[in-house]
């Protein structure tokens, strides 16, 4: 993967004097030259708003950006492109889906269920949804590593249960949950299984049909796309019965004066001018990523944490949270050392050139499941490297022997 590194010009930088080492990935990814380029063409070549005009650079937008739309179904293994929805990333797609369907279908003694790992924005709309429609909100318990307790997934799904929405890969924990298992169990109880794609559809080959979702939503700047775009997949039966949030210009069918009617999906959830930039510069992400392959890049990560995870776990006095054997985690590392604050950590880290981030990672019901008030997190990717991973550890060390000492 270090042929790749070069791709990245942000990458060769200092930070504080030291080769910058960037590993908040699990935030945003980098952009290679290639989406930026794609994103650069479209504004020197192809500017214009999509749908609306016959003219030369109207249509050739157009096909840009419908031809992401094949693109992005071809990359999650969606049915068809009519399922693929534009979005501005994840927390837009899973407020759209509880807001556009559950409101139409969860009522009074339904169940909603979640687990404690997952990300505000796979909790607030749900946890608003309950609120509003009286249903009951539940969470699925945690194994002592992190991981789903299935014990307490087969408990809390019941045939009372409307809607399961969980994460594929927590950020924080970095764990991988067996989605295809859940949405089994899901279905037998007649629930829709909703899925949070932001951390794995980066970092491993999706299938939304061999996962068994009803809807799946992904944002676009951590797969090395430009921020502002997303997805929401979902099938196309569910879509047909959501309704749309945002009303204006191009989702309509026919205006009346007292009446209006719309497009069918995905349309009809696109009102306005979209971010079309975004999905180009989306589309040639996923031809890069296509490129290298999922699965390699998947591999990639799994040889850094091998190394880095043993290392790791001999530094006196550093916790890390979720599965402690590389094979059951992506690339996220969340830690705490000693009983300094992430944040003093995280600053004394940036010192060293190296990018990390700490807080409650939009998760603060699992930090007060883990009882700890926030952690550092390390997120690796494509463009990381074993040296980057020895960078870490001598930081961390280096860290705790400044704070113990007083000089770094």
């Amino acid at each position: 993967m270090n042929d790749y590194i070069k791709d990245f010009p942000i990458l060769n930088q200092k930070v504080n004097d030291e080769r910058l080492v960037y590993l908040d990935n699990a935030a945003t990814t980098q952009k290679p030259r290639a989406v930026v380029e794609a994103v650069t063409n479209y504004y020197y070549h192809d500017n214009a708003n999509v749908h609306r005009g016959v003219h030369t650079l109207a249509e050739r937008a157009t096909e840009a950006f419908e031809n992401v739309r094949t693109k992005v179904a071809h990359f999650i293994n969606a049915p068809s492109k009519d399922e693929i929805v534009y979005t501005k990333g994840t927390t837009e797609g899973l407020n759209w889906v509880a807001a556009g369907y559950g409101r139409n279908h969860v009522k009074v003694g339904d169940e909603i269920v979640i687990s404690y790992m997952e990300h505000h924005s796979n909790l607030v709309p749900w946890q608003q949804l309950a609120q509003q429609t009286g249903a009951k909100l539940k969470y699925i318990a945690l194994q002592a590593d992190g991981q789903l307790d299935m014990e307490s997934v087969q408990q809390q799904i019941t045939d009372k249960t409307a809607i399961v929405a969980l994460t594929h890969v927590s950020n924080v924990l970095g764990v991988v949950n067996p989605i295809a298992k859940i949405a089994h169990i899901t279905h037998q109880h007649n629930a829709l299984m909703i899925v949070d794609g932001a951390q794995s559809t980066p970092h491993m080959k999706i299938d939304v049909q061999a996962l068994g979702a009803d809807f799946f939503a992904f944002s676009g700047h951590k797969l090395l796309a430009p921020t502002g775009i997303g997805i929401l997949w979902g099938k196309s039966s569910l879509l047909a019965e959501m309704s749309p949030l945002e009303f204006g210009g191009e989702m309509i069918d026919w205006v009346q004066l007292q009446k209006t009617t719309f497009k069918a999906a995905p349309w009809k959830f696109e009102g306005g001018t979209q971010n079309i930039a975004g999905v180009v510069g989306l589309g040639a992400a996923i031809d890069y990523l296509e490129k290298i392959g999922m699965d390699n890049i998947q591999a990639h990560e799994q040889v850094l944490m091998q190394a880095i995870l043993p290392e790791l776990s001999k530094i006196k006095g550093l916790t890390i949270y979720g599965p402690q054997e590389a094979q059951e985690r992506t690339g996220i590392i969340a830690f705490n050392l000693d009983n300094l604050h992430p944040h003093d950590v995280a600053t004394a880290l940036d010192m060293e050139g190296i990018a990390t981030r700490a807080g409650h990672h939009c998760a603060q019901p699992l930090m007060a499941y883990l009882k700890v008030p926030a952690t550092v997190r390390a997120s690796f990717y494509l463009y990381n490297t074993l040296a980057d991973g020895q960078r870490l550890v001598e930081g961390i060390k280096a860290t705790k022997e400044f704070f113990k000492n007083g000089t770094i």
